[in-house]
């Protein structure tokens, strides 16, 4: 069986298709373009109406180009409209979030695929579905009602896994080659809220240091990237554990999603401006050359040009790095849907421009903030490209392979380019 996955949305979507990717081959499948595929899954997003569009759009596409293909959809948008997926053209099972584990098994049954293609196939290694890290989902599920978000209902209560699964994970990964691993989590600072005994975010990272620890052939042989924290999840010691340990990047993705404290209210985001920027500018003060990304939504009902300005302000002076901006939608179910004052199409459009524009300036003044530095940077792709632990995407002269450790100073961005030109330091 030739297969092929498309991915839509977060690093939980991420690690959920690596593990596709995995069981497939384990099984004896091997990967193809979507246009040659037998089987194509498609991971989809429903964080927006847009990512459901797309995913439509995917499938359409993939039903035009490859006639013959069957075609699988699993993910949140799967998950919240069954039906009006199934409809679409060459689709042949729909797979809720809470089926995922089975996908696989459900794809290389005798009865959908004759005589199967059974066997021991290729093992999980760095450049399986291209990526070079190992993205580890530590955790799914979550129960922080949002006013806009519609994932609680497509991902269930939080669920984490055992600090022993984990660590007999992360050993296999190593194992495998793999020198970065992603921690992630639809809600990973409720991690361990469900597990009895319970346990805690600090725990996992605790569990974690003590891991790579144990696994080093070589001192700094091993990455851990965390992934998206809610801000009042992110506490001052989960900071300093990562300022104090090397296996940890410099790298904190926590979403904000507004400036105004009466919108962030209105989003049941429980804290406030003033408590993220105490946040952001600790992270700053404690680990100098840190990346600090975040969400923001625009658009939000009852949004006004008023609460623009003060989120334009406030990010331009935050040591921010990157952004994800998010135009509002309607997401029916969500309490947000039936909110008053909602905003005009043209209009929210234009407020994410703007706010895409600051987003380029804090990249680039962070780019610049590190050029001469010298960073430790793991090679991507066809060994052109690294990145380092604050998440500089660097160009290096040929010579190297995917999943090398290099140590690269940074050099000014080209012109034709907003990837970073560097040097290899001995």
């Amino acid at each position: 069986m030739k297969y092929s996955v498309i991915t839509f949305g977060c690093r939980v979507n991420q690690a959920d298709s690596l593990g596709f990717e995995e069981s497939l081959l384990a099984r004896g499948a091997t990967v193809a373009p979507p246009e040659d595929a037998d089987v194509v899954i498609v991971n989809t997003c429903s964080v927006t109406s847009s990512a459901d569009q797309g995913a439509r759009q995917t499938i359409r596409r993939i039903a035009r180009t490859n006639p013959t293909a069957r075609i699988v959809v699993t993910g949140c948008y799967a998950t919240r409209r069954p039906d009006e997926v199934a409809a679409l053209p060459n689709v042949i099972r729909v797979v809720p979030n809470q089926e995922k584990d089975r996908l696989a098994g459900y794809l290389t049954t005798a009865e959908r695929f004759g005589d199967g293609d059974g066997g021991c196939g290729a093992a999980i290694e760095p450049g399986v579905a291209g990526r070079t890290a190992f993205t580890l989902r530590v955790q799914t599920g979550c129960d922080e009602r949002c006013s806009y978000c519609i994932i609680p209902s497509t991902r269930g209560l939080p669920r984490s896994l055992p600090l022993e699964t984990i660590a007999a994970e992360i050993a296999r990964v190593a194992a495998a080659g793999f020198k970065e691993i992603a921690l992630t989590g639809v809600h990973l600072g409720s991690y361990g809220s469900d597990l009895t005994p319970r346990a805690s975010l600090r725990d996992l990272l605790a569990s974690v240091t003590a891991e790579a620890e144990s696994l080093r052939s070589r001192p700094r042989d091993l990455l851990f990237r965390i992934s998206s924290l809610e801000p009042m999840d992110c506490s001052p010691e989960i900071v300093q554990l990562v300022a104090e340990h090397d296996c940890f990047a410099p790298h904190f993705h926590l979403p904000l999603q507004h400036a105004s404290d009466r919108l962030l209210r209105a989003m049941r985001r429980p804290y406030t401006i003033a408590q993220y920027s105490a946040l952001v500018d600790d992270i700053r003060t404690r680990i100098p050359h840190a990346a600090i990304g975040s969400d923001i939504i625009v658009g939000f009902p009852g949004e006004t040009e008023e609460d623009v300005v003060q989120l334009l302000a406030y990010l331009e002076a935050s040591p921010l790095t990157h952004l994800h901006v998010f135009p509002y939608s309607d997401r029916p179910g969500t309490e947000a849907t039936s909110m008053a004052g909602k905003v005009p199409g043209d209009l929210v459009r234009d407020r994410a421009r703007r706010v895409r524009e600051v987003s380029t300036r804090l990249s680039a003044r962070f780019r610049a903030n590190q050029t001469g530095r010298v960073f430790r940077a793991l090679t991507i792709d066809d060994g052109s490209v690294a990145v380092t632990g604050n998440y500089l995407k660097l160009r290096i002269a040929p010579g190297h392979v995917r999943n090398q450790w290099v140590d690269v100073k940074v050099g000014e961005p080209t012109l034709t380019s907003t990837q970073l030109s560097s040097w290899v330091i001995g």
